[in-house]
């Protein structure tokens, strides 16, 4: 290949890594919030849509979990409660009833660690919320674990009053909690346990930016081509 193309191709491909390396993700801090949860058998998943759009049938189990963390699908679960660790467990006192549907919720407050400043969390308790056949998870939650808080975003801030204060504030690296803000890769918890976003694929800037380099490299090669003509 003659000389002035490699020098292009090169261009080209300095040009593109860097391209590569400004689409990634930036980092971010953790962040100390509720997450929710829902679980199948033994396991529980992070919830795919919040509360309010969650609509559990009868005899689900679902969870809350506050934590400082950036990875929810990680150390940020539910802590199984001893000996309540199924809807048989949980609603064995709540008899079913026409009309209604039980909901098991298990409600972990979290650590010492999640909370900060030295505060003192519940312990994990659980509940069974018999509410009407079209509840949504919001509901089941209000009716068992009030008062609860939100804010203007719609997001999930205190459940049964805890905490008292803040809503889905970052943590400082170094701070401790579930998850560790120095490893931390995930974007601020969205609004009651939505999943939101658009999946971190690339943003139009980044095509935008792969058009140029291209632009670019094909002014190039037709100005060597004008200097060898």
């Amino acid at each position: 290949m003659p000389r002035p193309r490699l020098r292009v191709l090169a261009v080209l491909l300095a040009l593109g890594a860097l391209l590569a390396v400004s689409a990634l993700p930036a980092q971010a801090a953790a962040y100390r919030y509720w997450s929710f949860w829902q679980r199948s058998g033994d396991t529980w998943t992070y919830a795919q849509t919040g509360p309010a759009l969650d609509r559990p049938d009868d005899g689900s189990v679902e969870g809350w979990r506050f934590a400082a963390s950036a990875e929810a699908q990680d150390s940020s679960k539910p802590r199984d409660v001893p000996g309540a660790t199924s809807f048989a467990a949980i609603c064995t006192g709540t008899p079913p009833k026409g009309g209604t549907k039980r909901i098991a919720l298990v409600l972990d407050f979290g650590t010492a660690a999640d909370a900060g400043g030295g505060a003192a969390p519940p312990a994990p308790r659980t509940a069974c919320a018999q509410v009407p056949g079209d509840a949504t998870g919001a509901d089941a939650l209000a009716a068992v674990a009030k008062p609860l808080r939100y804010n203007s975003a719609g997001m999930v801030c205190a459940i049964a009053g805890y905490p008292k204060t803040g809503c889905g504030e970052p943590v400082a690296e170094g701070s401790g909690g579930a998850g560790s803000a120095s490893a931390s890769k995930s974007p601020a918890p969205q609004a009651s346990g939505d999943s939101g976003g658009d999946g971190g694929g690339p943003s139009v800037g980044w095509f935008a930016g792969i058009a140029a380099v291209l632009a670019l490299g094909g002014a190039a090669l037709w100005q060597a081509r004008r200097r060898r003509g």
